[in-house]
């Protein structure tokens, strides 16, 4: 495992020497959105405006089955309201971090929600129906997300060809740097969008490969013969593209499980190895895996271990895994190897969840250089 400041410096260099060339970088994201509730639950309440919260998931799981024949009731005090998704989440980081986005989603219908208003100062924002619903409840050792996604129903192939355009969605699939397709696990028919798109969008392409992020999103919850389509239909993108598959280690795991791989590994060397399993029965040219203490990249067989940044009290958690996903792929947009868009993943992760804030290429290349140790 990489963790030296001296290749954190090294890195911040290189970042910052290529930074110029992020100007003509662009990109084009989709296709959800949500309005983000940041939670906090109540354990015990001083007076109207103190109190102390839940610490963790496994406190309130006690909490929780305590209560079973006999109820209970728990208070939520809202921390925040922000923007949501895996999409916006992704396509604003990669704005802040100096790439000309393309955002198309579910962000409001007919008129765009309040909530995604400063998105839409630093990209161009394009929405197709109304955004989903997510109560995040935070807690130091994780977070619950319950979502309410009836509205994801209307994100179809029709729907976008109707409400964006199929020559307008073909634009940007032709032309940007970097292409992103997440949340495939709420959005019910991102399949069947990715099975037309190939049918009628890949065969025009033209120009240079390009890079393409997919980024599951939790599949736990969908079968498995729709995660096995969704895996091949990933890996046909790469006959255009050089695709990026971003997983966490239960996602990790759970594809695992479904090509046929039964591995739980312990330790960053043994997911490390799953990565490299993976990889060999999906060949798509990049897999990247990002648990909390570090990060993982699997080209070409090889994997790439570097530690992340660590945060024992994060000001928030919903988010920081799209933080990662861009800083990778702003590493890998700038031509650094995985090792180094491995660094800028977690780099812009820890700068996030100590913040709340996305950070610029500036700030990223300076969280390298000084390093937090907790």
């Amino acid at each position: 495992m990489i963790q030296s400041q001296e290749f954190r410096n090294t890195v911040a260099g290189r970042l910052t020497a290529a930074a110029a060339a992020a100007g003509p970088l662009t990109a084009f994201v989709g296709l959800d959105g949500f309005v983000d509730e940041i939670l906090h639950v109540v354990d015990q309440r001083q007076d109207a405006d103190h109190f102390d919260r839940v610490p963790t998931i496994a406190a309130l799981a006690t909490r929780l089955a305590a209560a079973a024949g006999r109820s209970t009731n728990l208070e939520l005090v809202n921390v925040m309201t922000k923007l949501g998704g895996n999409g916006p989440i992704m396509a604003n980081a990669l704005a802040h971090l100096g790439i000309a986005v393309t955002y198309l989603g579910s962000l409001g219908w007919p008129a765009l929600h309040p909530v995604f208003a400063p998105f839409a100062e630093r990209a161009s924002v394009h929405s197709i129906c109304g955004p989903g619903l997510t109560d995040a409840l935070e807690f130091t050792d994780g977070k619950i997300m319950l979502g309410k996604h009836y509205t994801l129903k209307e994100v179809t192939w029709n729907t976008i060809v109707e409400r964006f355009g199929r020559d307008a969605f073909a634009a940007q699939m032709n032309s940007a740097s970097l292409v992103g397709f997440v949340n495939w696990t709420m959005l019910p028919y991102m399949s069947d969008i990715w099975a037309s798109i190939q049918a009628e969008i890949l065969p025009g392409l033209t120009g240079p490969r390009r890079r393409i992020f997919f980024d599951l999103a939790d599949p736990e919850k969908r079968v498995p013969a729709d995660i096995q389509r969704a895996l091949e239909l990933i890996l046909k993108f790469q006959s255009s593209f050089d695709c990026i598959l971003g997983l966490n280690e239960k996602e990790t795991i759970e594809v695992g499980h479904v090509l046929g791989i039964n591995s739980t590994p312990t330790d960053s060397e043994g997911l490390a190895a799953l990565g490299v399993e993976i990889q060999k029965r999906l060949p798509v040219e990049t897999l990247v895996i990002h648990p909390t203490a570090y990060a993982v990249a699997v080209s070409a067989g090889r994997a790439d271990i570097v530690a992340g940044s660590v945060c024992a009290h994060p000001r928030i958690t919903t988010g920081a895994g799209d933080h990662f996903n861009s800083g990778f792929c702003l590493g890998k947009l700038l031509g650094l190897d995985n090792a180094a868009s491995l660094l800028c993943g977690v780099a812009t992760s820890g700068h996030y969840v100590r913040t709340a804030q996305s950070p610029d290429v500036t700030q990223l290349a300076a969280f390298m250089r000084h390093w937090p140790t907790e």
